[in-house]
């Protein structure tokens, strides 16, 4: 019977070691994989797994999550195969492409398995001294800087109305015109 395991990827390379032993199990179970990027998705999967030979798993982008990924998804689990899901960083299925597969498999009837691991975005919380007890997570804000300031706006009025944080995530590359704006 199929199963997809959601894999958590460290934030930096330097967290492999706290990453919980059942990684490792689950991924000798998956001869499948989904992955944001093949390249670092394989490398951390060498990290972990001194002895895989790559080349005998499938590989498969969901970078973008096309009716190409959807198909080779949906096919995989009706041949009953065992797939990993893997971020680039953090948590498969939190502000993730692998939420679309996640839900598939879910419509499925395929069992899905989440493996504990970092996410960035409960890590910043922790570390922030900010109210952890209500808190909302918003994702990507927008792109466009008019919209993008009365999103903050917004937010900051909803974060006083109901004394909860408000988080927020954006790619490193708009970074520097997030804290412009």
């Amino acid at each position: 019977m199929s199963a997809v395991y959601l894999i958590p990827a460290p934030l930096y390379e330097g967290q492999i070691n706290c990453l919980p032993p059942s990684i490792l199990d689950a991924l000798k179970q998956c001869s499948v994989f989904f992955v944001e990027n093949e390249r670092t998705a394989r490398r951390f999967v060498k990290l972990l797994w001194k002895e895989i030979v790559i080349d005998h798993y499938e590989w498969y982008s969901m970078k973008e999550v096309t009716d190409e990924t959807v198909a080779a998804f949906t096919e995989k689990l009706r041949q009953n195969k065992t797939i990993g899901i893997l971020s680039e960083a953090g948590c498969p299925g939190v502000a993730d492409p692998g939420q679309q597969l996640v839900a598939l498999a879910q419509q499925m009837n395929v069992p899905v398995r989440p493996l504990v691991g970092a996410n960035a975005i409960l890590l910043a919380l922790m570390a922030s001294g900010m109210n952890g007890q209500q808190f909302q997570f918003v994702g990507y804000l927008p792109i466009e800087q008019a919209q993008r300031i009365k999103t903050i706006k917004s937010l900051e009025a909803e974060s006083r109305q109901k004394a909860c944080t408000q988080i927020f995530i954006e790619t490193p590359y708009r970074n520097n015109q997030l804290l412009e704006t």
